[in-house]
C-alpha cells in the first residue's frame, strides 16, 4: 500500500501548522480519519490506532472547559493511539495544553477553516485514493456516457484512434497509452492518467494532441470508475456469432473483476458505435433489463 506524509496533506488542503513543524515527515498509514469521542475518556483496546484525529466544535468546546492538566490527560488518551497528526476544524482556538502536550509527544497540530463534515469528506476521499494499491497498464481509458471503459489491444490496433472518434461524439478521454488503475475497494477500480500523459492523445500519422486545447474541457476527465474492459482484436473469419445474449466474461485487475468484451476490427465496422452500444447495454443490465429476456417473452407470448 502506498503512503503519504503529513506535509503532502498540508499542501493539498492548505492547512495551518500550529506545532510540530519538524514532524511533517510523519507517514499516514490508515486510509480513513477519525473523530475522537470515547477516546477522550479512557483507553479502549478495540479502538484502532494510527488514524488522523479531527477535532470538531463539540470536541474543542469540551476541551476548553478543562484545566491545562485535564486537557493534557484527555489529549493523552488520543496520543496513545499514535495519530500521525491532530487537526482542529472551523478555525477554532486551540485548547489550553493541546499544543504543549503534542509538541512534547511530537504530534503535529494543524488547523483549517473547513468544518468537521467538510474536511472529513474531502480528507477521506483524498487519503483513500492516495493510498490505494495501483498498477499501470498499456491501454486507453475513456468515459462513455458516464461509464468508464478500458480499451486494450496490441500496439497499433487503433485504440487511440477509437478514443479520438469517441471524443468527437461527445465522450471523454481519461488516459492514453498508460492507464493507472487504483483499487479503491474489492469492487471498485478507478482509472486515471500518470500526470505525464494528462490531456494528451497520440495518433499515428498525426502526432501528439492536447484534447483540451483542441476540443475544450469537456473532452477530458481526470478519472473514472472502470465498468467495462474492451479488447480490440484483429478480424477472424467465422469467429463471431449471433447469440441473443453472450455469457459475461471477466478480467481481473488486483483481484477486482471487470466485465470483458472483445470487439473484432474490420474495415467498415463502426467500432466507436459498438463501444457506445456496449456501454449503454451494460447500464441497462445494471438496471435489471435484458433485451434477450424481453425478446424471448415476446416469442413465448406469440406462441401462446
Amino acid at each position: 500500500m502506498k503512503t503519504i506524509t503529513i506535509e503532502e496533506i498540508i499542501k493539498k488542503f492548505s492547512l495551518e501548522v500550529l506545532s510540530g513543524q519538524d514532524q511533517l515527515h510523519r507517514v499516514v498509514k490508515k486510509s480513513k480519519v477519525r473523530r475522537p469521542g470515547l477516546e477522550f475518556m479512557e483507553k479502549f483496546d478495540f479502538i484502532a490506532t494510527e488514524y488522523i484525529q479531527i477535532l470538531g466544535k463539540n470536541e474543542v468546546n469540551y476541551l476548553h472547559t478543562l484545566t491545562i492538566e485535564e486537557c493534557k490527560m484527555r489529549i493523552g488518551n488520543i496520543v496513545q493511539y499514535d495519530p500521525p497528526c491532530i487537526i482542529i476544524t472551523s478555525q477554532q482556538e486551540e485548547p489550553l495544553g493541546l499544543i504543549q502536550y503534542c509538541t512534547e509527544e511530537k504530534i503535529p497540530v494543524l488547523r483549517t477553516p473547513d468544518s468537521m463534515s467538510e474536511l472529513s469528506a474531502k480528507l477521506d476521499a483524498y487519503v483513500v485514493k492516495a493510498m490505494a494499491p495501483e498498477i499501470a497498464i498499456h491501454g486507453v481509458c475513456v468515459n462513455v456516457s458516464g461509464i468508464g471503459i478500458l480499451l486494450r489491444g496490441k500496439s497499433g490496433v487503433g485504440k487511440s484512434e477509437t478514443a479520438h472518434t469517441l471524443i468527437g461524439r461527445g465522450h471523454r478521454l481519461v488516459a492514453d497509452d498508460i492507464v493507472v488503475l487504483k483499487k479503491l475497494s474489492p469492487q471498485t477500480l478507478l482509472g486515471t492518467h500518470d500526470e505525464n500523459n494528462k490531456e494528451f492523445l497520440a495518433l499515428r500519422s498525426i502526432g501528439l494532441l492536447n484534447v483540451v486545447r483542441l476540443y475544450g474541457r469537456a473532452a477530458f476527465q481526470e478519472e473514472t470508475r472502470i465498468a467495462l474492459d474492451i479488447e480490440l482484436t484483429k478480424w477472424e473469419d467465422n469467429a463471431l456469432n449471433n447469440e441473443l445474449e453472450l455469457e459475461t466474461k471477466f478480467v481481473e485487475y488486483m483481484d477486482v473483476k471487470i466485465p470483458h468484451i472483445q470487439i473484432q476490427l474490420q474495415p467498415g465496422r463502426d467500432i466507436s458505435g459498438l463501444i457506445e452500444a456496449a456501454a449503454n447495454n451494460w447500464y441497462l443490465k445494471q438496471q435489471g433489463y435484458s433485451a434477450a429476456e424481453e425478446f424471448m417473452k415476446r416469442i413465448e407470448s406469440d406462441i401462446e
